[in-house]
């Protein structure tokens, strides 16, 4: 995958294939580094299958016989000098954790994170995302049920909706410091 966003996307896609009713979206920049953290509370996985899941040939999809979400996230930070790292547990859910050497030429750009960020969020309306964005001492945070609230009663699908919340991620990222 070309940039982070991509990512992202493949991760948290993951997780709502996997059932997951929560999702919770961390990004922090800081000190040349970039931590990303992806929890969820799907249906997780055994400890076999969280050893063997950065192998190309092992996925869960009865569709196709590779899965290169992860062993291409684990080639990006590798190749940073970074760290990724993937508990899971059956019944409870999963946590990736990737760590990029930002500095490092070979660290990927972000991408388009507030269109990627919206159209997660928007498109999976029974989901509840949380998303946390920190640089330095400044963050920004957002839930689902923080913008059912402000929206009352006008569904997350709607495609203005949409417009609505890459806009307010935009800017939040933008101030923050963090590449749109």
């Amino acid at each position: 995958m070309k940039d982070l966003a991509m990512h992202i996307m493949d991760i948290t896609e993951n997780s709502v294939r996997a059932g997951a009713e929560e999702i919770g979206v961390c990004l922090e920049y800081g000190g040349g580094k970039l931590d990303l953290t992806i929890r969820d509370n799907g249906c997780g996985m055994d400890k076999e299958m969280v050893q063997r899941v950065t192998d190309p040939y092992v996925t869960s999809r009865t569709t196709r016989k590779v899965g290169l979400g992860l062993p291409l996230l684990k080639m990006n930070v590798l190749q940073t000098g970074g760290s990724l790292r993937v508990d899971s547990e059956p019944g409870v859910g999963t946590v990736v954790k990737a760590q990029f050497c930002t500095a490092h030429i070979d660290c990927i750009p972000n991408g388009d994170l507030s269109g990627t960020l919206a159209l997660l969020i928007t498109g999976n309306p029974k989901v509840n995302f949380s998303l946390e964005v920190k640089n330095g001492d400044q963050s920004f945070d957002l839930s689902t049920r923080e913008l059912e609230e402000v929206l009352e009663g006008v569904p997350l699908s709607h495609p203005r909706v949409n417009v609505l919340v890459r806009e307010m991620i935009k800017e939040h990222l933008e101030a923050l410091g963090v590449k749109v």
